[in-house]
């Protein structure tokens, strides 16, 4: 039975191991979650990295700047992973990411717009994921109420709603690409772009862990049974003496 519990212990280190290998990427939180900003809003990115104890950095590249870092090299101010702006400007806009503090490891960039315009696009900072329904909102600075609005994909015009919201039902890859919205005696967005995912089967982890848990289950049985036949011989060997 020694022989049976080295085996499992060997099993489960070997298990937990693969888990604990397993590198979570960093990410970055948008609030409020959308792409694109008037001039003068309140805007905070949030970096995420469950590898590192502090959280890490927000790091940006503008047309001013390349891989700056936020309050270090002058712009916004930051509270640990935190970093928050109480009126972003027009030069804010540009590729923001997060950044383990070695480095190390970063999050996927996201493109933020501001407009010193009168109408932005409310679309989502990330991307989205195969077959999920997207609404697009076309927004006025003033007044601040939903306004008749025409909305194009790639320069072509996709259609017109009274409501200022459009809805991108069950999008596939082919709904990816540049939008901008339009209203009528107040301007013209920005463009954003929308990416979307292929939506994940599994885990790749549990597609390694499965096998591997199932082989140890079988590996231990039939160990199991090998002992207890060798214990049986024992018992008989004696009884026979």
């Amino acid at each position: 039975m020694k022989e049976a519990s080295q085996s499992l212990l060997l099993c489960l280190s070997f298990l937990l191991g693969c888990r604990l290998n397993q590198v979570s990427p960093a990410a970055l939180t948008v609030s409020p979650s959308r792409s694109q900003f008037f001039e003068g809003e309140s805007v905070t990115l949030i970096c995420e990295d469950e590898n590192s104890s502090d959280g890490g950095t927000v790091r940006r590249n503008t047309t001013l700047e390349t891989r700056t870092e936020c309050d270090k090299d002058g712009w916004w101010n930051k509270n640990g992973s935190t970093c928050k702006t109480s009126s972003i400007r027009e030069h804010d806009s540009g590729l923001y990411w997060c950044e383990s503090m070695s480095g190390s490891s970063s999050s996927s960039s996201i493109q933020l717009s501001v407009s010193g315009g009168s109408v932005i696009l409310q679309s989502p900072v990330l991307p989205v994921m195969e077959g999920d329904d997207v609404t697009l909102s076309c927004r006025a600075k003033s007044p601040a109420h939903n306004l008749p609005a025409a909305f194009y994909k790639d320069g072509s015009f996709i259609g017109n709603e009274t409501t200022g919201n459009l809805t991108l039902n069950s999008v596939k890859r082919s709904d990816e690409g540049l939008y901008h919205c339009n209203i009528s005696g107040q301007g013209e967005s920005p463009s954003s772009r929308i990416s979307v995912e292929e939506k994940p089967t599994s885990s790749p982890l549990l597609v390694i862990m499965f096998p591997l848990g199932s082989l140890c289950l079988v590996f231990l049985l039939v160990l199991l049974v090998l002992l207890v036949k060798k214990h049986r011989l024992k018992i008989k060997a004696v009884n026979c003496g």
